[in-house]
Formats: C-alpha cells, structure tokens, sequence
C-alpha cells in the first residue's frame, strides 16, 4: 500500500509538471525566422531554438550555438558569434517576448550596434509545388 501511495504521488507531480515545462517552452521552441533591422539595411537569419523544462534556451542562429533562457514569457540568449559581413567576433544579445500575431519581436546588440528584430516561423513547403518540381 505504500508503494502505491508513492508511485500515485509520483504521477501526479509529473503529470502537473507536464504541463508547465511545455508552456515554458512552447513560446519560442522550433524554428524562426529572423530580420534584424540593422544601419546597413535588413539581415535576415533562420534560427533553430529548443527550450528545457527550466527555461534554457540551446539551438542554433545561423550556424552559430544559442545560449540563453526562456522565462515568464521573456527570450534573453547572449553568446558569441562572428559576422560574415566584418568578420568581428562579438556576443550578440537578443531580447524579445512573442506578440499577439505569434511573431517574436524585440531588440539585438551587437559590439557597438544596436537595433530591433522581428523573427516568424517559416511556412510550411507547399507539397504541390515539390511534386511538381520533381515531376519536371
């Protein structure tokens, strides 16, 4: 009967923390894509992101690893990266909450840049127009 008691008691902690973590994560989990609004113009860069049970963000931007959290609603990743463009190796900082419309937006620095960004999540591959393609 004991045992009993404490695996139910088990159970019920996992299935009430089940929820949680997912809805931690689910704001920000997946692929985006990003515009950054930068002096030179718009940089745009696909983003792949996966958020733990405790708000760490790993994944990649661009090819380059994410460090981070998720927490309240609220994206904060901080590493290092290189720019193609200069090839300055700087951190690059991302704040950004998910609005209304499901976009993440918010702001980046950058060394001494600075600036907003948008990111939404890619459009699912029309499969008409793949079998199409390969037809040809």
């Amino acid at each position: 009967m004991k045992r009993f008691l404490v695996l139910a008691v088990a159970m019920i902690g996992l299935v009430l923390a089940g929820p949680r973590a997912t809805a931690q994560n689910s704001g920000i989990d997946g692929k985006w894509h990003f515009v950054l609004d930068t002096p030179g113009g718009d940089r745009e860069m696909d983003a792949n992101f996966a958020v733990d049970g405790d708000g760490k963000v790993t994944g990649k931007f661009g090819e380059t690893d994410v460090a981070g959290t998720f927490k309240n609603g609220e994206m904060n990743l901080d590493f290092e990266m290189t720019s193609e463009e200069s090839g300055e190796t700087s951190h690059l900082k991302l704040a950004g909450k998910v609005d209304d419309t499901a976009a993440l937006t918010g702001t980046w620095e950058f060394s001494e840049y600075s600036g907003t960004f948008k990111a939404m999540r890619p459009k699912p591959a029309d499969p008409g127009k793949q079998v199409s393609a390969a037809a040809d």
